[in-house]
């Protein structure tokens, strides 16, 4: 993580040309969607721009994937082909880290998503974002698990194989060297 959760201005100017290559080269991803729209929306946000740099630095390579019309909101998800490297091998969440008494892993996905300001997504988010594309074909994402689910001691996680997207369970301590999360930012 950065020390600062500020860009600077030559940061915030790459990071946004970065978005606005990937935003034309994914046409599908953001049907009636202008990119100058979101553009001055990122302009504006710069909290929500460093957020989006930290997709961006551990390889989640975000895009816009919605707008919300209700919340006025753009919602940018990671787009990487699998689960982002920069964010793999960690359990779910601080009770499961904690609970682990030998080989804990570095992190969790909550508490990495929390730093990041961003959201993991829910299992209605993965489903919408494999009908842009084929994701996490040889890895898995932690998703929002639950909270019956987790009271019980686990955490789910979806990965698409053989066509279908697939929702498992796995204890929330677990962790993978295959297994991260996807998230998003709202601006």
């Amino acid at each position: 993580m950065t020390n600062s959760k500020t860009l600077s201005p030559e940061q915030q100017v790459e990071l946004i040309e970065t978005l606005k290559v990937r935003f034309e080269k994914n046409p599908n991803r953001h049907k009636d969607i202008e990119w100058e729209n979101v553009q001055a929306r990122l302009e504006a946000n710069s909290d929500k721009l460093w957020s989006l740099y930290e997709l961006e630095r551990t390889e989640g390579e975000p895009d816009v994937i919605e707008y919300d019309q209700e919340s006025d909101e753009y919602i940018f998800y990671d787009c990487s082909k699998e689960s982002p490297k920069g964010r793999r091998s960690i359990c779910y969440d601080r009770e499961a880290l904690e609970s682990r008494k030998k080989h804990q892993p570095d992190n969790s996905a909550i508490d990495v998503a929390t730093e990041m300001g961003i959201e993991l997504l829910n299992e209605q988010q993965y489903r919408l974002l494999q009908e842009l594309g084929n994701f996490d074909m040889k890895t898995s994402s932690w998703i929002k698990t639950p909270s019956d689910i987790r009271e019980a001691g686990g955490a789910i996680f979806c990965d698409y194989r053989y066509g279908h997207v697939f929702v498992y369970h796995n204890g929330a301590s677990s962790y993978y060297g295959s297994r991260g999360f996807r998230g998003l930012v709202r601006v």
